[in-house]
């Protein structure tokens, strides 16, 4: 081109000695030079692409596996033995409905049966409670795996020491205000079924599936209040209304990839669970071919201890995905809102607080504004030279 200075032979590409970047030798009409962001860690310090997310969760829990799955499997071994007790000791009750002949027969089978299920709630609820937390404390790992730093199990719990509180809260406030939802609306259906009759299905119908879409909808809003209130070190309100904020006008996307990583769950714990269940039955159909009440009940109680081991072992990997991506979105919701990627630089390159949670109240009250686009360069003494536009996402 007229103009244009050569390139001497032998002089090395690239910025020379003391030049920017976006400002080399001979750039044609002084375009900046793309550079891609660092990765760190688990994940590039941008806004994350769609097949990032699933391979930034099985990098963070091959990074942290004594931490995360250790974590989970705990808390999944304590629901399990609990709901296969409560299953082993509903067994003879269960036996008894064959001699039930009368109503007084009737009446005392309903109590143990109605205790039974009274207990699985609470079994459930008290999974669902422990599960909010662990959502949090796996905040942890997470944040601190995107700038390649490992976090032990007795670390992360220290971390997230201060924040069970709140996450107990949180859970509890959600699971208390969807029970009390799910009520309203089996009430209403009975209601109207009662004062319509079978015509009143016509309604109860669309109801249920208004319901299971407002439940959703509202779900995936505050699904994110877990990591705000452990990483932020916000209450229980403030994290809600946090996770409300982050996910506006992104609602669609998260519900994609938290759609994709649930059939996955469900398909591995499926691939898994079923020849399990077959091997058991088969193996109990060859040492008890002509099975008598004791051998049925024997049988029964192999199954359910060797059903039990498998989905706890299973259940904790694929909770330690699902927690890992929920925070990967968490991660990539703040980067795209407010430049969290250019303050995970920063702490990249000064090495500030290497054990404590990134993107905390500390490193946000430092000054940093979310960036329009531009990438500072690692290393650069002023923030505001170019790294380079942004790729599409």
């Amino acid at each position: 081109m007229p103009g244009a200075q050569p390139q001497p032979y032998g002089q090395p590409y690239g910025p020379q000695h003391g030049q920017p970047y976006g400002q080399q030798h001979g750039q044609p009409y002084g375009q900046p030079l793309y550079v891609a962001p660092p990765k760190p860690g688990v994940i590039p310090l941008r806004p994350l692409q769609f097949g990032e997310f699933f391979d930034g969760a099985f990098q963070t829990i091959r990074r942290n596996a004594a931490s995360m799955v250790g974590s989970a499997l705990i808390v999944q071994a304590a629901s399990g033995i609990l709901g296969g007790v409560l299953t082993v000791a509903v067994l003879p009750a269960l036996e008894s409905l064959q001699s039930v002949n009368r109503r007084a027969d009737l009446d005392d089978f309903m109590g143990p049966v109605i205790g039974f299920i009274a207990a699985i709630m609470g079994v459930a609820i008290l999974a669902a409670l422990l599960g909010s937390v662990l959502q949090g404390a796996f905040a942890v790992p997470v944040l601190r795996s995107v700038l390649n730093r490992r976090t032990g199990f007795r670390q992360m719990w220290k971390l997230a020491a201060r924040r069970i509180w709140p996450l107990l809260g949180v859970a509890a406030l959600l699971t208390f205000v969807g029970l009390l939802a799910a009520a309203a609306v089996v009430g209403v259906a009975v209601l109207l079924v009662m004062a319509m009759g079978p015509a009143g299905i016509a309604l109860v119908i669309p109801l249920w599936i208004g319901a299971l879409v407002l439940f959703v909808w509202i779900g995936l809003k505050l699904m994110f209040a877990p990591a705000a209130i452990v990483v932020e070190r916000v209450g229980i309100y403030d994290g809600l209304l946090r996770s409300w904020q982050l996910t506006k006008n992104s609602w669609w996307r998260i519900l994609g990839i938290t759609l994709v990583v649930s059939i996955m769950v469900g398909v591995i714990g499926n691939v898994v669970q079923i020849p399990v269940n077959l091997a058991t039955e088969g193996v109990g159909t060859v040492f008890s071919p002509h099975p008598d009440a004791a051998s049925t009940s024997s049988n029964f109680l192999v199954a359910t201890i060797i059903s039990t081991i498998i989905a706890v072992l299973v259940g904790s990997v694929t909770f330690a995905f699902q927690t890992s991506v929920t925070a990967l979105i968490y991660v990539d919701l703040r980067m795209r809102r407010e430049g969290l990627d250019v303050e995970l630089m920063r702490l990249m390159e000064t090495g500030a607080d290497p054990d404590g949670v990134p993107g905390g109240p500390r490193a946000r009250h430092t000054g940093t504004q979310p960036h329009s686009g531009s990438w500072p360069v690692p290393g650069s003494p002023t923030p505001d030279v170019p790294y380079g536009p942004r790729p599409p996402v």
